[in-house]
């Protein structure tokens, strides 16, 4: 193993860029080339056609079967066109990655010859085998069907030689296996629910869409490295490996030169996602060394979730080219900066204007406060879902860990919104407002700044932080599927507006204006609400104690976060609105169980066996060569000599033996505390005994592989060490 490692760094250093060459440095010219968007639409489509598709996309309406035909005939001539061969329905398993079955285009003629067809019924629905994905009990191994359906407000796409079909994927008797069947459904009931609410303001409202800009965060190792650690193959995290004497400490490689070899990649992968449509913005160095993001302008939100997991296949694709591998996990270094996934969410209307921005008046800055504070209070009452919907057993690493939220969910607004809402809170009351009481609160929140992004300074600190014209949802994990917080969210903010419109009509059916009874509910939430506000360091010890106070959950038990899902709360959120059916959010929580388990069973076992097979050989070995040394001191020494060369050499074979010992007396405690786990059937009991009884060993027996890291002879080391996976390119 000592040998794999060398030979890796070797072959490292050896390394040269990979030069590459854009289609055109012009982005606008390739932009979209490999998607079937509007434009090709209206070349490939006859009018009709391209009438229904577009108007499918507008008001989210599925088309007739011989519609779907007339699409199939131009979709086919623009794909053989540019060199597909087969097709495939793209869609999002409840396994955080995409799954595609490819078909080919050929079939056989009535002449017997091979002819290339293409048909509406294959493009609209298809059946792939449903058994093997997990469904958390509603499919049994021997049921196979699954359908999935096209989503027509999702564009068709090329990757190599076959065109990719966005869809949903249900199971036979129809219930959600994906994440895209549930964020429709949200998504639908927040354009509902916020179209109401804007009616308000604005009767030329008609749609409501969610946005999001996900920034991605990555580590980045070469290749020969990457086989080197099975840890890292097989966990996609390092479970061993003491810190570099030098990391992060300096921020120096924060915002630095990109290295040359990374840029080639990164500009590589850009202009891949620029043919699929990926609007990648924004690439720099993050804090801890090897650490990279991009970041996207923001799209509407299904859109923008089927583009994060095509852009995180695209660089793990293109990384292979380059001789990298990419690391999405949250946590793959320990004692450096994990990565996250910041989800910058708004709503925005058909009118061109974005909810959560201040206007130029008092009546669009009211709107604005509208949104802003019932988003405010979506998150309060919420608050135990929004946090499930981000943790999972990789974000947990991350989670608290002093570069990312704890598991605290409150808002961040700025002295500039707090102030302002605090001033609605002491000059509404619960009488009819004088003239004077209405003009001074028009005039104060006429004031609001049309743009807040200068008058809001940001809180890297908070889970859910205002930062000028959206929320920057802070707390999701790099390796997930945007869906899952997304679904939380947008369903939690349409269950709220339509509560805040039920409210106010009662308010203006006593008698009240309009303006009024919006102030007085805005004031009820805003006192609500109150608790959830937080401007200081969510980092610090006193933040805890007082979210203590204030009643707010801090639960960073993986599976005791997950079973929130159920509370009657958040059932009114997601089975009151339709998002989900209860067998569907049950089979869902059910799943998220066992990919806990099975996640902290792996890292068990390839810890334990990488300690056993390669860790203690290895420490053994350098025993040994310590052990022959000693008895050449005597051999060569006297009695007095050798007994004052040899002590310090016999403490550290005592020392060595110690940890050798505590590794091989821990992993067989832990291989027991594995096997009295696996034997429970309740998958929630499970997950908190491998959480609570398997997961503490993990951290146990790296303490003393990491000490033994310090000991034990560089030359011998089978793996490769901190120093070298982030500081080797």
């Amino acid at each position: 193993m000592a040998e794999l490692r060398f030979s890796a760094l070797k072959e490292v250093f050896n390394r040269e860029p990979l030069e590459t060459k854009p289609p055109s440095k012009d982005v606008s010219k390739y932009f979209n080339s490999n998607v079937f968007d509007l434009h090709k639409m209206e070349h490939y489509l006859s009018k009709e056609a391209f009438s229904v598709v577009k108007k499918a996309i507008n008001e989210g309406k599925s088309l007739t079967r011989q519609e779907a035909d007339q699409v199939a005939i131009g979709l086919k001539a623009w794909a053989l066109e540019n060199g597909a061969t087969h097709f495939t329905h793209w869609f999002h398993p409840l396994t955080d990655g995409t799954a595609e079955k490819h078909d080919g285009f050929i079939e056989v003629g009535d002449n017997g010859h091979i002819v290339e067809n293409f048909s509406g019924a294959v493009l609209v629905q298809s059946e792939p085998d449903a058994s093997s994905f997990p469904s958390g009990g509603i499919r049994n191994t021997f049921e196979a069907r699954g359908y999935t359906a096209w989503d027509v407000s999702s564009p068709v796409f090329i990757v190599g030689s076959t065109i990719c079909i966005p869809t949903i994927f249900v199971s036979y008797t129809g219930e959600a296996l994906d994440y895209k069947a549930p964020l429709l459904k949200a998504l639908s009931e927040l354009d509902r629910a916020a179209v109401d609410i804007c009616q308000y303001f604005d009767k030329d409202v008609t749609k409501v869409i969610a946005t999001l800009g996900c920034e991605q965060e990555y580590f980045l190792i070469d290749e020969a490295l990457y086989y080197a650690r099975p840890d890292i193959v097989l966990a996609e995290k390092t479970l061993m490996g003491h810190q570099s004497a030098k990391d992060q400490q300096l921020s120096d490689h924060y915002f630095g030169s990109i290295p040359e070899r990374v840029m080639c990649f990164i500009e590589d992968f850009e202009c891949e996602a620029y043919k699929l449509g990926i609007p990648v913005k924004t690439r720099h160095n993050e804090v801890a060394p090897n650490q990279f993001e991009c970041a996207p302008i923001y799209e509407e939100v299904n859109l923008a979730v089927d583009h994060n997991q095509l852009l995180m296949d695209l660089m793990r694709r293109i990384a292979r080219k380059h001789k990298f591998r990419v690391l999405f996990h949250e946590k793959p270094f320990a004692g450096i900066n994990g990565s996250g996934k910041h989800n910058n969410w708004s709503m925005a209307t058909n009118t061109g204007v974005n909810l959560l921005s201040p206007g130029k008046n008092p009546k669009s800055n009211l709107q604005f406060l509208t949104y802003l504070v019932n988003v405010i209070k979506a998150v309060n009452d919420s608050n135990d879902l929004i946090r499930a919907s981000v943790m999972n057993e990789s974000n947990s690493w991350r989670l608290g860990g002093h570069e990312a939220p704890p598991a605290i969910i409150s808002v961040f607004l700025g002295s500039y919104l707090i102030e302002m809402l605090n001033s609605i809170v002491s000059k509404v009351t619960e009488k009819k407002m004088t003239p004077a009481q209405k003009t001074e609160l028009k005039l104060g929140i006429g004031k609001i700044p049309e743009i807040l992004l200068d008058n809001t300074d940001r809180n890297r600190t908070s889970p859910f932080a205002f930062t000028g014209n959206r929320f920057e949802f802070r707390a999701v994990g790099s390796s997930a599927n945007c869906g899952t917080a997304m679904i939380a969210l947008n369903a939690a903010v349409a269950y709220q507006l339509v509560k805040f419109k039920k409210e106010v009509d009662q308010i203006i059916k006593k008698g009240r204006n309009k303006d009024e009874a919006i102030f007085q509910v805005l004031k009820k939430y805003i006192i609500e609400s109150k608790r959830v506000l937080f401007e200081g360091d969510n980092y610090s010890p006193e933040w805890h104690a007082e979210a203590a106070k204030r009643k707010l959950s801090n639960i960073s038990s993986v599976p005791e976060s997950i079973s929130m899902y159920l509370t009657p709360a958040s059932k009114e959120v997601l089975i009151g609105s339709g998002v989900f059916t209860d067998k569907e959010l049950e089979s869902r929580v059910e799943v998220e169980y066992e990919k806990f388990t099975k996640k902290v069973q792996i890292e068990a076992r390839v810890l334990g066996d990488l300690a056993i097979n390669h860790i203690v050989p290895t420490a053994v070995r350098y025993m040994t060569t310590l052990l022959d040394n000693v008895k050449g001191l005597k051999d060569v020494f006297s009695n007095t000599e050798y007994e004052r060369l040899a002590g310090a050499r016999k403490e550290l074979i005592i020392n060595i033996s110690d940890h050798i010992s505590n590794i091989k007396k821990l992993v067989n405690e832990m291989v027991e505390e594995r096997k009295k786990a696996n034997i429970i059937e309740d998958a929630f009991r499970k997950a908190l005994i491998y959480e609570k009884k398997v997961k503490p060993y993990l951290e146990e027996i790296r303490t003393h592989i990491d000490k033994l890291e310090l000991i034990v002879d560089n030359e011998i080391w089978p793996l490769p060490k901190y120093r070298e996976l982030l500081f080797t390119r």
